[in-house]
C-alpha cells in the first residue's frame, strides 16, 4: 500500500510516538479533517502522526448510484436498513492495513487512536471494536453502529476496555442525534466506556468539540507515553 498516494499524511514536528487513523464522511476525501490536527493542540511531546485514508470511489445507492468516494454503499436512508455488509467488511480489512502498518513501523497498538465522522465514525467503531489487539481509543463523530446486531458476536475482547469518544449534533439532519443517542447507549450496556458529547451544530463539527477532542486525545496520548 502506499500511503503517499491513498492518504493525507501529517508528520509531527519531532519523534513519532503515536498514530491517530482518521476516517472521512461520504462524498468527501482525506483532506476534509486534515486542517483539524493543528487545531487539536496536541503537546508536542505526544508525536503523533495523522493519517487521512482516501475512501475509494463507488456508486452509492441513495444518491441515484452516483459515483464517489465512499466506505461502504448506503441503500436507503434508514440506515440500519439493507445495509452493505460486504461493503463495510472490505474496508475495514483496508483500515486494518493501515494500523498494522503503524504497529510495524514500531507505534504499539495501545498508542493509535481510529477516528471518524459519520460513514468515517460508524466504519471506526465497527472495525476498532473487532480489532484483535489494543486500540488507544476510538472517536466516533455524528456517527452510528454498523452492523449492530452483529457486534455481540464479533467483537474481540482486546477493545472491550478501550475509551470510546463520541460527539454529535443536536441539530443533525443527516444521521439524527437520537441515533447516535442509541449507539452510545447500546455500547455503554455492552460495557464499553462511552465518553458522550453534545453540541449545537448541525451534520459538522464545532470548535467546542475539537477542543475536547483534543483534551482527550492528550490525556490517552500523554499518560500512555509516560
Amino acid at each position: 500500500m502506499s500511503f503517499e498516494q491513498d492518504a493525507v499524511i501529517i508528520e509531527p514536528a519531532g519523534r513519532h510516538w503515536a498514530s491517530v487513523i482518521w476516517l472521512h464522511g461520504l462524498g468527501a476525501d482525506g483532506h476534509d479533517f486534515e486542517p483539524v490536527a493543528p487545531e487539536l493542540g496536541l503537546p508536542s511531546e505526544v508525536g503523533a502522526r495523522f493519517i487521512f485514508p482516501h475512501a475509494p470511489f463507488m456508486a452509492v445507492t441513495i444518491n441515484g448510484g452516483q459515483r464517489m468516494r465512499a466506505w461502504y454503499d448506503i441503500r436507503c436512508a434508514d440506515l440500519r436498513q439493507q445495509e452493505d455488509a460486504a461493503g463495510i467488511r472490505a474496508s475495514a480489512e483496508l483500515i486494518e492495513r493501515y494500523i498494522q502498518a503503524e504497529q510495524a513501523s514500531g507505534i504499539p497498538a495501545s498508542r493509535i487512536i481510529l477516528a471518524g465522522f459519520s460513514q468515517g465514525g460508524a466504519l471506526a467503531l465497527h472495525t476498532g471494536l473487532r480489532y484483535d489487539h489494543s486500540l488507544g481509543g476510538i472517536i466516533a463523530l455524528s456517527t452510528y453502529l454498523p452492523l449492530a446486531e452483529r457486534l455481540r458476536a464479533e467483537a474481540t475482547d482486546a477493545n472491550r476496555a478501550s475509551p470510546v469518544f463520541m460527539a454529535h449534533g443536536r441539530a443533525d439532519p443527516v444521521i439524527p442525534l437520537a441515533q447516535g443517542q442509541a449507539t452510545a447507549e447500546e455500547l455503554r450496556q455492552a460495557g464499553y466506556a462511552v465518553d458522550w458529547h453534545e453540541y449545537e451544530m448541525p451534520h459538522s463539527v464545532c470548535p467546542e468539540e475539537i477542543t475536547a477532542i483534543g483534551a482527550w486525545l492528550s490525556e490517552r496520548l500523554t499518560a500512555e507515553h509516560e
